[in-house]
């Protein structure tokens, strides 16, 4: 990873879109701090796209959609995208699956549920799962105390022999059944939503984030950026972000915005 100061003024000042993940990335010990969200403001303002791309449920991305200065939210780990349609009024999405898929899908995940809380002590359901229409989300550090790494690599074996896809956040195992993740949901954003394909765009899309469930959107956007807590994983060669940002979570987020604000 090479400091973020070093990505090239033209470079930095072609980027049209902005993907960001949200935990440990906008937000700092668990808060949104106002620099961050002043940075969202910043860069729409500055005629920038910018998408949110989280694991974090559909009710926390139905509020986002609607409230916060971004132009779409994609949630669940890829599962889906909320926008405000200003002009109607209305909250609009696109999901991976129908109503009766996830309702399937659910039972399913139910009976992961109780395997993984059995089979790993100290874990638990994350508080947000509630409002979940995809995934499991098994907390392994936001409400409970710090699981080593061996338990978490045991949730994701126990999701991963039920079938399922599962990937580490720096908060959260999230499980889900289906071939989707956070990369293939932006690539049918930027198709239905803005006419491009994000293969032809890539160059001029950035992703910021910190965890191994952003691996996907690092390898492949030339750009991608990593705030500087990103360093805490040991992610494979090609997978890791092509900068990092001198500070960490939204402190560093702040600084990418700028970044990108000041060249063009």
């Amino acid at each position: 990873m090479r400091p973020l100061g070093q990505m090239p003024a033209a470079t930095a000042a072609a980027i049209h879109t902005v993907f960001s993940d949200i935990d440990d990335t906008l937000t700092t010990e668990g808060q949104l701090t106002v620099p961050a969200y002043a940075a969202l403001a910043d860069l729409r303002a500055a005629g920038l796209r910018v998408v949110l791309v989280t694991g974090r449920p559909a009710g926390w991305c139905d509020h986002i959609a609607r409230m916060w200065p971004v132009d779409a939210v994609i949630g669940e780990n890829g599962a889906f995208y909320f926008w405000y349609d200003a002009a109607a009024r209305k909250l609009r999405s696109r999901h991976v699956f129908d109503e009766a898929v996830r309702a399937a899908n659910a039972q399913r995940m139910a009976q992961v549920r109780e395997t993984v809380l059995r089979e790993v002590p100290g874990c638990a359901l994350a508080s947000d799962q509630f409002c979940r229409l995809y995934d499991l989300a098994i907390d392994f550090c936001e409400d409970v105390p710090p699981l080593p790494a061996g338990a978490v690599q045991r949730i994701v074996e126990l999701m991963e022999n039920a079938g399922m896809t599962a990937k580490v956040s720096s908060i959260h195992v999230n499980g889900w059944f289906g071939q989707y993740d956070k990369l293939t949901m932006a690539h049918h954003f930027l198709r239905e939503r803005c006419g491009m394909e994000l293969q032809a765009e890539r160059e001029r899309c950035v992703f910021a984030g910190d965890s191994p469930n952003d691996a996907p959107m690092f390898a492949y956007l030339p750009n991608a950026v990593g705030v500087a807590n990103v360093a805490r994983f040991a992610l494979p060669p090609g997978q890791v972000p092509a900068y990092v940002t001198p500070s960490a979570c939204g402190a560093g987020f702040a600084e990418l915005a700028r970044h990108l604000i000041q060249a063009r």
